[in-house]
């Protein structure tokens, strides 16, 4: 099969069940927003789950890619993926035994005195999605793409059943003091646990993952090669640093707010950057399922005399499908921001920013290929440790000036500069040839279609999405001309 298009075919098998699955999740958004109309109860979760990020990469610790690479290159031995999964097994254990210890005193730290439920309860879904991180990675590493899809889709629909029942269908109960034949609901809702319910339906959701897993989990049953865990570790341990570098990139700005911001507004603008955080959806998934795929096959490629001209024709039709995204979002923001409720809508102004600075991190992503096939993963962490200085230091001087817009802006120019970076290194170290002029050109053409567009004014709505829509289409027509003459 044409490598391209196997790619393309993975993308669209890992990309269906992601986008369906996870469009599905997303679309819990507005039954919280809309459930909680106070911003501050949506920036408990969002903090919250900024906080996991951050432990979710560590106790992976880079074990995904070290079982890409070894199992690569040992033409899949199978004590690769018994000694991942053991090594997980292990320190997931540990983690939850010191979380138990100190729930309290956490709970404290990070001002929930009386929720130290909500820290347990989150520290037991770390663990067990940490837990189902290698049996996955093991999926996509033999490439039986349909039953990854079906069980992340499942989790996802497990997830949002628990919260339909628990906020849409119970909480609706106790709030209107129904006395019909659903009355019997309202039981099950505590209003002092209130959004707390999104954890319980989220660790509801990754146990029953967990036990579908079995049969991955009892075929890496054994003793670890300790010799292999060693040269694995050595290797991963490099990306963990890179991996936590990197959430400071994607979550610090969420934490930060509620510690630079006055504490009468903190929560509610964490709550409302954190909503408007989700509408970037489609770029999201978009490369995240591309992530699921591209790893690997960028791994199983590289022996192939043409692997080098195949990344770089991957890098240009992925530039091009994320423009064509961000442009799509931005012509029908219209109606997209009705995703969330009305008090949050205030921060629309982050969504093409954030939509940009993911495009930027794709562009990452397809770049970090040179370091870890060559096995210099170390820069790896240089790349997302320059990344999280910028974060940083951009958050901190523009949080308190211009609250969470200095967040966006400060992510767009994270991953701005990373992806510059890396093409330099990539460039010296592994070169590929990639088409720069038409990755640079491309986004900018979609920005300045979204700016033309954004001018539109003294139409309805209708007629004024068409036009916007209409710049899209226009958008297509350049690629389809310029690529075109390329082939």
């Amino acid at each position: 099969m044409n490598p391209l298009k196997k790619l393309v075919g993975q993308t669209a098998i890992y990309g269906l069940s992601t986008i369906i699955g996870r469009l599905m999740n997303y679309l819990l958004v507005p039954l919280w927003t809309y459930r909680f109309p106070d911003p501050a109860d949506f920036g408990v979760t969002t903090e919250f789950y900024a906080y996991t990020t951050f432990l979710n990469v560590i106790l992976t610790y880079g074990m995904e890619t070290a079982l890409f690479n070894f199992s690569a290159k040992s033409n899949r031995n199978p004590a690769v993926y018994r000694t991942a999964l053991f090594s997980l097994i292990l320190s997931s254990a540990f983690f939850l035994a010191g979380m138990t210890a100190s729930v309290q005193p956490i709970a404290e730290m990070l001002r929930y005195p009386d929720h130290a439920d909500f820290v347990i309860w989150m520290s037991w879904i770390i663990a067990l999605d940490a837990l189902s991180a290698v049996p996955f990675a093991r999926l996509r590493e033999q490439q039986r793409a349909k039953r990854f899809a079906l069980l992340k889709t499942l989790n996802i629909l497990f997830n949002i059943v628990g919260n339909l029942f628990f906020i849409g269908l119970c909480k609706w109960a106790y709030d209107t003091n129904t006395t019909g034949w659903l009355a019997w609901s309202a039981q099950f809702y505590d209003p002092d646990i209130g959004i707390g319910y999104v954890f319980i339906a989220n660790l509801i959701a990754s146990g029953l993952t967990i036990l579908l897993l079995l049969p991955e989990f009892i075929e890496g049953l054994g003793w670890p090669d300790l010799p292999l865990w060693k040269r694995m570790l050595v290797y991963a341990l490099p990306l963990l640093v890179a991996g936590l570098a990197g959430m400071v990139n994607e979550t610090m700005s969420r934490i930060l707010l509620k510690y630079m911001l006055p504490v009468e507004t903190a929560m509610e603008a964490l709550g409302v950057y954190g909503a408007c955080y989700k509408m970037s959806i489609l770029m999201t998934l978009f490369i995240q399922s591309f992530r699921y795929a591209a790893e690997p096959f960028f791994f199983s490629y590289y022996k192939q005399s043409d692997a080098r001209d195949l990344y770089a024709l991957v890098m240009r039709w992925f530039v091009i499908a994320c423009s064509l995204i961000f442009l799509g979002v931005m012509a029908n923001i219209a109606w997209v921001q009705y995703f969330v409720g009305a008090n949050y809508r205030s921060g629309l102004g982050v969504v093409p920013i954030l939509l940009m600075a993911n495009l930027c991190l794709g562009v990452f992503f397809n770049l970090s290929i040179w370091y870890k096939l060559t096995e210099q993963t170390r820069f790896g962490t240089y790349l997302t440790l320059w990344g999280s200085a910028v974060t940083l230091t951009l958050n901190f001087y523009w949080i308190p000036r211009y609250g969470f817009m200095g967040s966006a802006w400060g992510t767009l120019a994270c991953y701005a500069s990373m992806a510059v970076w890396s093409y330099l290194l990539g460039q010296k170290f592994y070169k590929i040839p990639y088409d720069l002029g038409r990755m640079i050109a491309y986004p900018l053409l979609a920005v300045a279609i979204f700016l033309w567009g954004d001018k539109i004014e003294g139409l309805s709505v209708a007629l004024e999405l068409a036009a916007k829509n209409g710049l899209v289409l226009g958008f297509v027509g350049v690629v389809f001309v310029l690529e075109r003459k390329k082939a």
